[in-house]
């Protein structure tokens, strides 16, 4: 039953050097020989492993992945990007409006989302400005993981703690505790980047220049489908305010929005066959891994046999980011949540547990789904490799230092 565990730690040594021989790796890849090996051993069945891919988030994935490669063809995105970035005239604002523009939109639009839409965005401006687009990569997978935290809907796992933890008004509770500690996170993004990327930061000012959609058709099919998501999201923020029973899932609002864009466009099928299908397999084959780990019961049995040390807040936070690089966040707390409620720890307790889940992320590539989905985008997009070490010597310091703040404001 250790098997799967084995596989995984290989899955993690294969991200990190991306070669074997000759062959040069992509994550969709070693995700899925991770997957292939559980199944050719025996260590999952065929029915198991397609019972553990979850179609929400694969439909939602579709959805979205649809809606951004519109707005991308149609150049609309381009547009978007220009009036949003048109006053940022330096490299110092251009992090900033990244951080904190898609960050507070991925505490309400999800974080997936907002790397799906913002990829191209950074690496178009990586270009117009001659930026080093690993610069701006990183500062998106930061925002789009730390600006999340702050909201019962800006990550699976924040709604999974949201709707089974029995918090009374989520969206109050998620503000009041995690909005500061979130808006000082994504400042400490900022300075962590600007120290190790000082040479990058010139005064030089940035000029902008107005683009021009490429296809007016597809560029309004692409508006309206963008506006219906927004909308359908403020409508579910709505349902859960006023606690209606209405299940109104993320995968509806991704698939009715992406509706103008895969029926109404003449160019639906040129969409459909250019969207990022690596990414949807890498997820795919990690749920596959996922699940054959979770069977084999090894890290379920490391937090039963210590749950009652791991419920301090401080515990909380440490064990969710660390062991949410090797079990996925969402399984983490749903194991981590039954821990928790038998214990019975008060709100700050669910709270370090969506926290440390989420700014997991920022630790290392496959600590979040929208790490990779980012990754996958630039190589396929903008031909950048943002490595894994590349990332992680960034990302573990960022880490320690969020981790300390939101557990001195969940401590207060």
């Amino acid at each position: 039953m250790i098997l799967p565990v084995v596989v995984l730690c290989l899955v993690f040594l294969l991200t990190i050097i991306r070669q074997i021989g000759n062959i040069r790796l992509d994550l969709w890849q070693i995700m899925g020989l991770g997957a292939l090996a559980v199944l050719l051993t025996g260590q999952i069945s065929i029915p198991e492993a397609i019972e553990a891919i979850n179609p929400d988030i694969m439909l939602f994935l579709f959805g979205v992945f649809a809606i951004g490669q519109a707005l991308e063809t149609s150049g609309y995105l381009s547009l978007v990007s220009y009036n949003f970035f048109k006053n940022a005239k330096n490299m110092d604002a251009i992090i900033l409006y990244v951080l904190f523009g898609m960050g507070f939109a991925s505490a309400f639009l999800m974080n997936d989302t907002l790397a799906i839409i913002g990829t191209p965005v950074v690496l178009l401006l990586a270009r117009q400005h001659q930026i080093d687009p690993k610069v701006l990569l990183l500062a998106l997978a930061f925002a789009v993981t730390t600006g999340s935290v702050a909201s019962p809907i800006g990550n699976p796992q924040n709604l999974l703690i949201a709707m089974n933890g029995g918090i009374k008004d989520p969206f109050v509770v998620f503000a009041r505790y995690l909005l500061l500690p979130t808006t000082v996170n994504l400042i400490a993004a900022y300075l962590v980047l600007k120290f190790f990327f000082r040479e990058h930061f010139s005064a030089a000012v940035l000029n902008h220049s107005e683009p021009q959609t490429s296809d007016p058709k597809l560029a309004s099919l692409s508006r309206l489908s963008l506006v219906l998501f927004v909308l359908l999201v403020c409508a579910k923020i709505l349902v859960q305010l006023l606690s209606i029973p209405f299940d109104f899932r993320l995968t509806y609002i991704a698939l009715i929005a992406a509706i103008p864009v895969l029926v109404l466009s003449s160019r639906r099928y040129e969409l459909v066959k250019r969207m990022d299908w690596h990414t949807l397999v890498f997820f795919a084959a990690m749920f596959i891994l996922m699940e054959s780990v979770w069977n084999s019961g090894f890290f379920q049995g490391f937090l039963t046999d210590t749950q009652q040390s791991i419920v301090s807040i401080s515990m909380v936070l440490s064990v969710s980011v660390i062991l949410s690089q090797f079990i996925s966040n969402v399984p983490l707390v749903a194991l981590y949540l039954p821990i928790l409620s038998h214990a019975s720890v008060d709100t700050g307790g669910l709270l370090a547990l969506a926290a440390g889940s989420t700014i997991a992320g920022n630790l290392s590539i496959l600590g979040a789904a929208s790490n990779v989905i980012i990754i996958h985008n630039a190589e396929k997009k903008g031909n950048v490799t943002l490595t894994f070490m590349e990332f992680f010597k960034i990302g573990v310091p960022l880490t320690i230092i969020q981790t300390c703040v939101y557990w001195f404001f969940l401590s207060l």
